[in-house]
């Protein structure tokens, strides 16, 4: 009997309900932009083509636009999360020192500083 064994029926999604997924790296999140960026390119140079064919042949599918449409949407939701995700490091509070300061931190994780309490959470340590 194996020392590691997992269960492929699905069980491990149970245990990770109660943990936060971590955020993508902010590189992978570029990468992924730029591919998004050039997918949507293509599609929106599809749906033109399709367009004008439908022009030309006098019969309009809404359907087919509609799908095209739908999927150009989808990225533009995608793109918008992730420039949300790469921005919100830039509006994070920071130290004097300039590292980012992780919320209910009292000292600063770069150069050791007391922080002042507006950067700590409310109640954080009872007091507050």
């Amino acid at each position: 009997m194996p020392l590691f064994r997992r269960d492929r029926a699905g069980a491990g999604s149970a245990e990770l309900e109660g943990i936060t997924p971590r955020r993508p790296n902010a590189g992978l999140l570029r990468r992924e932009q730029k591919a998004l960026l050039r997918e949507r390119e293509a599609k929106l140079r599809d749906l033109g083509g399709l367009l004008v064919e439908m022009y030309r042949r006098g019969r309009f599918r809404e359907d087919l636009l509609a799908q095209g449409c739908a999927e150009v949407v989808g990225i533009d939701t995608r793109l918008l999360e992730i420039d949300d995700a790469l921005h919100a490091e830039r509006r994070a509070p920071r130290c004097e020192c300039g590292a980012p300061i992780l919320r209910g931190s009292h000292y600063c994780p770069n150069c050791g500083r007391q922080l002042e309490s507006a950067h700590r959470e409310p109640g954080f340590d009872g007091g507050e």
